[in-house]
């Protein structure tokens, strides 16, 4: 951890909706006239698109445990030596993973390469001059043997659904963005379960905010559900972890005065509607960002 750079970190499974809480950093960084150095979690799996696939395939013959969610398959190594980095100079390495054809036509022009999707770029420094490191991954906070990115983290904000609503959600994005049946995700998602168990899910008790939407509308069977509860059928639990209150100033009172609708549902958690998400991001972590930005 460092105060002259410090390192944001938004930690979330597929799924879960961190790209919501991406939007609302993006907005604050703006806004606040920050410089960010953006990494994405995606960037520091240890596999590309091929390989990855058939190393899974080697691990299902075997009988083993295999996703990306697990250790086997990320450089947790290369991720934490980043995060105590920049924690220490303000620079470090980094690369893409490029998902689709405009990523890769977008950084085949600016490397003079000729990578397809489902390939990493080349590594290379951060952008000089930066205030911040924004990460937004699978593994924000992952610890364990030989790593902790927790401890290296200024700010940990968890992204989480309950778990039908990130299921619901996963299905509906696979299907909608890679063509993927929905029985195709419920194998992915049964593959993946010891390491979201062992390697995800911990995570969320070390952050200091949580945001866990929880659906009002019956997602019983999640595997049969075709359309995501929309927002205005939710609500958002935003839990902060014991200390991380007064850590960072945070004032129950104003923000239920500020977010129409919400209440305490317990002395570490404020509920607010679904709808309301956004606002409550910007709402929260606004003066957190610029907190860590004035103590630099």
């Amino acid at each position: 951890m460092s105060k002259r750079h410090p390192v944001v970190s938004v930690t979330g499974s597929s799924g879960a909706g961190t790209s919501t809480v991406k939007k609302a950093f993006e907005h604050i960084f703006k806004r606040e006239g920050i410089t960010p150095a953006v990494v994405e979690g995606d960037s520091y799996h240890r596999f590309e698109r091929g390989p990855m696939k058939v190393a899974m395939a080697e691990a299902l013959a075997k009988g083993e445990n295999f996703s990306h969610f697990g250790p086997e398959a990320n450089l947790f190594d290369k991720l934490q030596e980043l995060f105590k980095t920049y924690g220490e100079t303000g620079g470090g390495q980094k690369r893409y993973y490029l998902h689709s054809l405009d990523e890769a036509a977008e950084h085949n022009a600016r490397l003079g390469t000729k990578l397809e999707p489902g390939q990493f770029t080349p590594w290379e420094s951060l952008p000089a001059d930066t205030d911040l490191l924004f990460y937004e991954g699978l593994h924000g906070g992952v610890v364990g043997e030989g790593y902790d990115l927790a401890s290296l983290a200024d700010l940990l904000v968890g992204v989480v659904p309950i778990v039908n609503l990130e299921w619901i959600q996963k299905i509906s994005r696979d299907n909608a963005e890679r063509g993927y049946s929905a029985e195709a995700t419920v194998d992915t998602i049964l593959r993946r379960m010891p390491d979201y168990i062992n390697h995800i899910c911990p995570q969320f008790s070390l952050t200091d905010i949580n945001f866990q939407r929880i659906p009002t509308v019956d997602t019983s069977n999640p595997f049969t559900i075709r359309n995501i509860p929309t927002p205005d059928e939710s609500f958002v639990i935003v839990h902060f972890r014991k200390g991380a209150r007064e850590k960072w100033g945070i004032d129950f009172p104003y923000l239920l005065k500020m977010i129409t609708g919400s209440f305490m549902s317990s002395p570490t958690s404020i509920v607010v509607g679904g709808g309301k998400m956004g606002f409550a991001m910007e709402l929260i972590l606004t003066p957190i960002i610029h907190n860590l930005i004035k103590d630099r």
